[in-house]
C-alpha cells in the first residue's frame, strides 16, 4: 500500500513539473493508466484542461477528459462522490473552446451527474458554437429540471435569441430577467440591447440600455452599432457624445461606427469634432479608425482632405485605398482614382465596383469596358453590382452585342435573379431598340419580379424608337400590376406627341392631376412638349407659367415650342429671360433660338446667338447648329454672308447641306457658291446628279411686255423645262 501511495505521488510530482514547465503531451503521457486507483487530484485535471485550453489543442483536450471519464467509471462505487462535478464541467468548457461542440456534448451526456454549472457550460458552448437552436432545447430543459440559470447563461441564451432574430423568446426571457432583479446586471442589459437592436426594436433596445445602471464600453458600443446597422445614424452620432461626456473611453470600433453614422448622414460638423477627438486621444494609430475618417471625409464630398490624410498614414490598407478610390470616383476625379486603383497591392470587389462606377458617372463608358476586361483577367470575384455597372456603359454605347455577353455571363455564373440586374438588362435592350428581347424578359422571365423599373424602361424604350401607341399599351399593361412614377408619365406624354395624340395627351395630364402627384420639372417639359406639339400653345404656356423653375429642360422645351406654333418672337423674349435669370444655356437652348430666329427672319440676332455660344459659353457647336445657321443664312438671301460662313467652318458641310445652300444659291442668284455646291452633290454620287442654273423670276404678263401671246403650249412647256434643268433625266 505504501509503495503504492509512493508511487502515485511520485506520478502526481511528475505530471506536476511537466504542466508548470509547459509540456502539456509530456505531462499527459506520463497520466496513469486508467483505473479505479488512477484518478487524479482535482487540481491537477483542472490544470491540465486549463493548459490544453490555453493551446486550443483539442487532441490534449480529448485525451484529459476521456481519462477523467474513464478513471471517474472505473471507480468504485463507494468512491465516486470523490470526483468533482466541475472537473467535467471544466472538460466541457475546454472541448468546446479547443472547437468540439460534438465532443462536449458527448461528455455532457456522459456526465453521472449534473448541476447548474453543467448546464452553464454546454448552453454557453452551444452559443458560442452557433447551435443557437440546440442552445434554445438545452435551456428548456435546464428550466424542466428546476435549475436555475446564472447571469452568463441567460446572456448566452439571449445571444442565440438574437442570432436567430426570435422576439417572443428573448421577450419571455426578460420577462424572467426582471422578476428574478437582474435587470442592472450589465452583461445582461447589453445581451438585452443587442437582441431587441437586432429585431429591429430600438426603442425597446434603448429602455433596456437606460435600464443599466452604469454601462460599459460594450454596451455602449453595442447601442451605437444598433442604431447604425438600423438606419439611425442620427442616434448613433449623438449616443457616441453622450458616451464620451459620460467619461467612458470608446472602443476601438465604436468610433469607427461613429465615423460611419457621420458618412452615412454627411454630418460632416460631427465628423470633424469625432476626427478632433480622434487626435487627442490618440486612436489614430489604428488603421481601422483611420479608414473609416478617410471615408466619412470622402462620402461628406470633402475629397481634398480625405486625400490628404490618405497620403499621411503610413499604412494603406485595402478599406482606406477603397475608400479614397471610391471618393475621387464619385467626384468626377476619375484619373485621380485609377491612380490610387494602380498603386493599390491588392484589389477587392468593392475597389473594382467603386472604379466601374466611376467610370460610369463621368461618362467614360469605353474607360469602363476596359477596366471590366482587366477584372476579369485578374479575379474571378464577380457580382451584381459589378455587372450592373458593365450593362450601364454598355447601354451608354448602345452596344448591344456587349450587353448580350453579360446577360449570358449573369446567366452562367448564376446572378440573374438579381431584380436590379434584370432591369438593367431590360433598359439595356430598350435603349439598344431589341424591344423582342425587353418583351420577353420583362412579360415572361421576371414575372413577378418586375416593377415599376422595369416598366418605365420598356415605355421609355418604345417611345424613343418611334413605338408610340406600343408605349401607350404598355401603360395600360402596367397599370394592372403596379403604380405609375413621373418618369413613367414623362415617356408616355412623349409617345402622345410624337404622334399628335391631343386626347391622350390630357387624359394622362388629368390622371396626374386627379391622383395628385407632383408635377415636378421633368413631368411640366413633357406637358409643355405635347401640348406643343398637338398645337395647343395656350395649355403650353400654362403649363410653363404654373410655377417658378431654374430646369434649363423645361425652358428648352417652352423655346421649341414657341418655334413649333410660330410663335418665335416670345420664345425669343424667353432666350433673353432664362439669361437675365442666371440660368445657363446649352447647346439645345442655342438651337431653339436659332429656330426661332429662322422663323422669324432675324438674321442678324441669330448669328449673335451662334457667336455668343462659342464666345461667351465655350459650347462647341454641333451639325444642328450649323445647319440653322446654313438655313437662317440662305433661307433669308444673305449670300455673301453664307459663302463666308461656309469657308470658315471647321467642318466640311455634309450632303444635305450642300443640297440646302445649292437650292439658296438658285433661288438668290449666286453662281459661284451654287457652282462649288453642285460639285460637292455630285462627288457624293446621287441617283440624280444636279447642274446649277440660276432661276428666272416670274413676271405678270401686261400689254407692254414684249412676249409672244401666240407662242404654243409645247413651247412654254420647253421653257419651263428649263428652269428645273438641274435635274437631267
Amino acid at each position: 500500500m505504501a509503495a503504492a501511495a509512493a508511487a502515485a505521488a511520485s506520478t502526481v510530482s511528475a505530471i506536476s513539473n511537466h504542466v508548470a514547465a509547459g509540456h502539456l503531451f509530456a505531462a499527459i503521457d506520463a497520466l496513469p493508466a486508467c483505473s479505479g486507483s488512477s484518478l487524479l487530484p482535482a487540481e491537477l485535471y483542472a490544470s491540465l484542461l486549463r493548459l490544453a485550453t490555453s493551446r486550443r489543442s483539442l487532441a490534449a483536450a480529448r485525451r484529459i477528459a476521456s481519462h477523467l471519464a474513464s478513471s471517474s467509471s472505473s471507480a468504485p462505487s463507494t468512491s465516486r462522490s470523490i470526483t468533482p462535478t466541475f472537473l467535467f464541467n471544466r472538460a466541457i468548457q475546454s472541448l468546446a473552446a479547443c472547437g468540439s461542440f460534438a465532443d462536449a456534448r458527448d461528455m455532457f451526456d456522459a456526465m453521472p451527474r449534473r448541476d447548474g454549472g453543467s448546464w452553464n457550460a454546454i448552453i454557453s458552448a452551444a452559443s458560442r458554437a452557433g447551435k443557437s437552436a440546440e442552445a434554445l432545447s438545452l435551456f428548456t430543459d435546464m428550466n424542466s429540471v428546476g435549475i436555475w440559470p446564472k447571469d452568463s447563461t441567460l446572456a448566452s441564451v439571449l445571444a442565440c435569441c438574437a442570432e436567430r432574430l426570435d422576439l417572443n423568446g428573448a421577450q419571455q426571457l426578460h420577462g424572467h430577467i426582471a422578476k428574478r432583479d437582474f435587470q442592472s446586471n450589465v452583461i445582461l442589459g447589453t445581451a438585452l440591447v443587442d437582441v431587441y437592436g437586432k429585431c429591429l426594436l430600438l426603442a425597446d433596445a434603448r429602455r433596456a440600455f437606460d435600464d443599466i445602471l452604469q454601462p460599459n464600453d460594450i454596451s455602449w458600443n453595442v447601442i451605437i452599432r444598433r442604431y447604425l446597422v438600423a438606419g439611425m445614424g442620427d442616434m448613433a452620432i449623438q449616443m457616441f457624445f453622450r458616451m464620451v461626456c459620460a467619461g467612458v473611453r470608446p472602443l476601438l470600433y465604436t468610433v469607427t461606427h461613429a465615423m460611419l453614422a457621420c458618412r452615412d448622414n454627411c454630418a460632416l460638423k460631427e465628423g470633424r469634432c469625432i476626427h478632433t477627438f480622434v487626435l487627442r486621444h490618440g486612436y489614430e494609430h489604428h488603421v481601422h479608425v483611420r479608414s473609416s475618417v478617410v471615408d466619412m471625409y470622402a462620402k461628406c464630398g470633402k475629397i481634398d482632405a480625405a486625400q490628404r490624410l490618405f497620403n499621411l498614414a503610413p499604412m494603406k490598407d485595402v478599406v482606406m485605398s477603397t475608400s479614397i478610390v471610391s471618393g475621387l470616383a464619385a467626384c468626377g476625379r476619375v484619373a485621380d482614382a485609377k491612380r490610387v486603383f494602380d498603386g493599390m497591392e491588392q484589389h477587392n470587389l468593392v475597389s473594382w465596383n467603386a472604379m466601374l462606377t466611376g467610370y460610369v458617372r463621368s461618362m467614360d463608358l469605353t474607360g469602363a469596358l476596359d477596366l471590366f476586361q482587366q477584372m476579369r483577367k485578374e479575379t474571378k470575384e464577380i457580382d451584381a453590382v459589378t455587372l450592373g455597372s458593365v450593362l450601364n456603359a454598355c447601354t451608354g454605347l448602345l452596344d448591344l452585342g456587349k450587353g448580350e455577353e453579360v446577360h449570358a455571363f449573369a446567366l452562367k455564373c448564376g446572378l440573374f435573379s438579381y431584380p436590379f440586374l434584370m432591369n438593367a438588362l431590360v433598359r439595356m435592350y430598350s435603349k439598344c431598340g431589341c424591344l423582342r428581347s425587353a418583351e420577353r424578359l420583362l412579360l415572361v422571365e421576371m414575372g413577378s419580379e418586375r416593377d415599376r423599373h422595369s416598366w418605365n424602361s420598356l415605355i421609355s424604350g418604345y417611345e424613343r424608337h418611334s413605338m408610340s401607341e406600343a408605349a401607350l399599351h404598355a401603360l395600360r399593361e402596367m397599370q394592372s400590376e403596379t403604380i405609375p412614377s413621373q418618369s413613367t408619365f414623362s415617356s408616355a406624354l412623349a409617345a402622345c406627341a410624337n404622334i399628335f395624340l391631343l386626347k391622350h395627351g390630357k387624359q394622362i395630364h388629368a390622371y396626374i392631376v386627379r391622383n395628385g402627384y407632383e408635377i415636378d420639372d421633368i413631368l411640366r417639359s413633357a406637358l409643355v412638349d405635347m401640348y406643343s406639339k398637338c398645337r395647343l400653345f395656350d395649355y403650353s404656356t400654362r403649363v410653363f407659367e404654373s410655377g417658378l423653375s431654374q430646369d434649363v429642360i423645361l425652358w428648352n422645351s417652352m423655346i421649341f415650342g414657341c418655334a413649333y406654333n410660330s410663335k418665335g418672337d416670345y420664345g425669343l423674349e424667353l432666350f433673353d429671360e432664362m439669361r437675365k435669370q442666371g440660368i445657363r444655356p446649352d447647346s439645345v437652348t442655342f438651337l431653339g433660338a436659332l429656330v426661332s430666329c429662322i422663323s422669324e427672319g432675324h438674321v442678324g440676332l441669330g448669328r449673335s446667338y451662334f457667336t455668343l455660344m462659342t464666345d461667351e459659353y465655350s459650347i462647341a457647336p454641333r451639325m444642328e447648329h450649323y445647319e440653322c445657321m446654313i438655313e437662317l443664312l440662305g433661307k433669308h438671301g444673305y449670300m455673301v454672308e453664307l459663302e463666308d460662313f461656309v469657308d470658315h467652318m471647321p467642318l466640311e458641310p455634309t450632303t444635305a447641306m450642300w443640297l440646302r445652300i445649292f437650292d439658296c444659291c438658285r433661288e438668290y442668284g449666286n453662281r459661284k457658291l451654287g457652282e462649288r455646291a453642285a460639285q460637292r452633290i455630285n462627288e457624293s454620287k446621287p441617283l440624280t446628279p444636279v447642274i446649277f442654273i440660276e432661276s428666272t423670276p416670274d413676271y405678270e404678263c401686261s400689254d407692254s411686255d414684249d412676249v409672244d401671246e401666240s407662242m404654243s403650249l409645247c413651247e412654254a412647256d420647253e421653257a419651263g423645262e428649263d428652269r428645273y434643268s438641274h435635274c437631267e433625266p
